[in-house]
């Protein structure tokens, strides 16, 4: 299959990539607004309702919400229910920044006067205690001063009763931790840096909520007068809420094989906010995670089934994990295709890969997959990638993410756009 050079974008630049609320938060794999927005204005019309299944930071709904169409999105990571939540949530620039800079003031009185006191008193004039977290994993990551911090601002936080403006800097809390802790920033899974000059939490997110009020004033700008109408989810995409033939157009980026890693990379927002108490457990919802038990599986794709093979005579838990993971994907196309019109179209953004030398050809067990349900191929592009936050190397003994240091080889230098089509 040729590249397709125009779905590279290669020529944009950070800012372009990052306008409005897509800076927010980090997020690993996701994919640039300007690939959704060309998806949904080649494949739908405005007052379309768009959905995406694996939402993500709803770089999708975003994009949908921009372009004039309704929006639906659902992950079952509350941490991007979350952040999808304050991105797609414009608020009136003037009460946010007034909000803001109340709450930054009231931070800097009790933490750079006396970060010792236990008691907030500066908010409308009522005390209430520091919300203090008991657990032994934000102590392996956070040195306690600025764990004591990031306890001062997150109280500060939780006193806030609007729920938008809450979310909106739950969100730029989230965003931060990994800066406060001692977590090596430019690794791909869980990784201390002993070196690391730690950020100032409450610096840190001060420059950080700042930021985003400015974002958000541009993305009010651009949407705040239209009637939006987007629905955030936090559900399983097996079981969109959502009703038969309601959709014109899913675009969305399934996680790949193995994607108990996406767990482990949220693990600090999940402890901090409360998600999750325990990171097995957390990584058990999520899509293709070898924590699971697995049951009987039929799956559709006769190369997933070869796959599979191939992979068990290396290595039966590997092989176990990628069955489980090409099942649970050909449930959520089967509720896919429940929730598109006739006529409506799915776009899947996927690359291929490979675990133990086994090559993983996910774009084609997909397109199997998904006729054997019932769609009908109406497009497959294969574009370059000349940036992304997914890591791009794996290691060839593990098959693990590396840097590409010590890599010795690209694990997603291509990825490909598959359209199907409902019949």
């Amino acid at each position: 299959m040729t590249l397709d050079n125009s779905w590279s974008f290669e020529e944009l630049t950070p800012s372009q990539t990052s306008y409005i609320t897509h800076s927010y938060h980090r997020y690993p794999a996701k994919f640039i607004p300007q690939l959704a927005a060309r998806v949904i204005l080649e494949n739908s019309l405005p007052g379309d309702l768009v959905c995406d299944p694996f939402m993500g930071s709803a770089t999708t709904l975003v994009e949908a919400i921009v372009h004039d169409r309704k929006a639906y999105g659902t992950d079952i990571n509350p941490v991007a229910a979350l952040i999808a939540r304050a991105k797609t949530t414009p608020i009136a620039p003037l009460l946010l920044k007034k909000e803001v800079e109340e709450i930054l003031s009231d931070l800097y009185l009790i933490i750079e006067t006396d970060h010792k006191q236990r008691r907030l008193i500066n908010y409308q004039g009522k005390p209430f205690e520091i919300k203090t977290l008991d657990h032994q994993r934000i102590d392996y990551w956070f040195p306690e001063k600025q764990k004591h911090h990031l306890a001062i601002i997150l109280s500060r936080i939780s006193a806030v009763k609007d729920q938008k403006i809450r979310d909106f800097l739950l969100c730029g809390f989230s965003n931060i931790l990994k800066l406060c802790s001692r977590w090596l920033m430019k690794s791909v899974k869980p990784t201390i840096n002993k070196d690391k000059m730690i950020a100032d939490a409450h610096k840190t997110f001060s420059t950080q909520v700042r930021r985003m009020v400015r974002k958000n004033e541009e993305f009010f700008m651009l949407v705040g007068q239209k009637q939006l109408e987007c629905v955030v989810d936090n559900v399983d995409a097996r079981r969109i809420n959502l009703k038969n033939n309601s959709v014109t157009l899913i675009v969305t980026s399934p996680p790949y094989v193995t994607s108990y890693e996406y767990a482990d990379l949220h693990q600090l927002s999940a402890l901090w906010l409360e998600y999750a108490r325990n990171l097995p457990e957390f990584r058990k919802g999520f899509i293709g995670s070898i924590q699971k038990e697995n049951g009987p599986r039929k799956l559709y794709s006769s190369l997933g089934k070869d796959t599979v093979e191939k992979l068990h005579e290396i290595n039966r838990r590997e092989a176990n994990g990628v069955a489980q993971y090409f099942y649970e994907m050909q449930q959520c196309f089967e509720e896919m295709y429940r929730v598109l019109k006739q006529g409506g179209r799915a776009a899947i953004v996927v690359g291929d890969t490979d675990l133990r030398k086994v090559k993983i050809q996910n774009a084609s067990v997909f397109i199997e997959t998904m006729e054997a349900i019932g769609f009908k191929k109406h497009d497959v592009i294969l574009r370059p990638i000349p940036s992304k936050i997914l890591p791009l190397t794996r290691d060839e003994k593990t098959g693990k993410f590396t840097s590409k240091r010590s890599a010795d080889r690209l694990a997603y230098p291509t990825e490909h756009i598959i359209i199907m089509e409902r019949r």
